[in-house]
């Protein structure tokens, strides 16, 4: 004997009419176009018949003072400028000095009056330039000694152990290639005792 079970009817889900009234269910997406927004009135433009004129940034004082007059930088500028020409001047001198003290003229001018026995009797031994206090304890020489000219003249200080002098020399080339003749050459002590000294060439 079989038993037949009755067989079910498939369930019917009823279709609505009108779809075309549902919401799009698509997808929006960021590129999808959105809706546009309503457009905004601009203001009017104004026009000026002339230039801008800049305005006041800042209130301007009321009480006005003069500025300080200005100094001039003149005198300070002489100044200095003569100082820096007294100090190279001063540098020149004492240069030069010391050139003439070095110089072989006057190294054998030195060797002389030692050796000359008529000045020792006058100055004593031990002859030497006389030193001053403002060239730094260095005797000053006055003169000049130009051997390419072919000219020397000098004088200065001397002094031993029993007195002082001056000395003078004076010495010239009369043409290129002669050696240098003696025109003066002499002592003359404080005392007024002159001393003539007369080697065979000095230079």
């Amino acid at each position: 004997m079989s038993v037949r079970l009755p067989l079910r009817a498939a369930a019917r889900v009823p279709r609505p009419q009108n779809l075309h009234c549902l919401p799009s269910l698509r997808a929006r997406y960021a590129t999808s176009p959105t809706e546009r927004e309503p457009q905004k009135t601009l203001p009017e433009a104004e026009i000026f018949d002339k230039t801008a004129r800049p305005g006041i940034y800042y209130e301007r004082p009321k009480h006005q003072r003069d500025l300080p007059p200005l100094q001039s930088k003149w005198p300070a500028i002489f100044a200095l400028g003569v100082v820096g020409m007294s100090a190279w001047a001063v540098f020149m001198v004492f240069v030069t000095n010391q050139e003439k003290l070095s110089s072989s003229v006057m190294q054998q001018i030195m060797n002389t009056i030692r050796e000359n026995p008529e000045l020792r009797q006058v100055l004593g031994e031990a002859i030497r330039p006389e030193p001053v206090w403002w060239m730094n304890g260095d005797p000053w020489i006055s003169g000049a000694i130009h051997m390419p000219g072919g000219n020397i003249d000098l004088s200065f200080r001397v002094k031993g152990h029993k007195g002082a002098g001056t000395l003078y020399f004076t010495s010239i080339r009369r043409e290129k290639g002669k050696p240098f003749e003696i025109l003066r050459f002499k002592v003359i002590a404080d005392d007024g005792t002159e001393v003539n000294i007369n080697p065979s060439r000095p230079s």
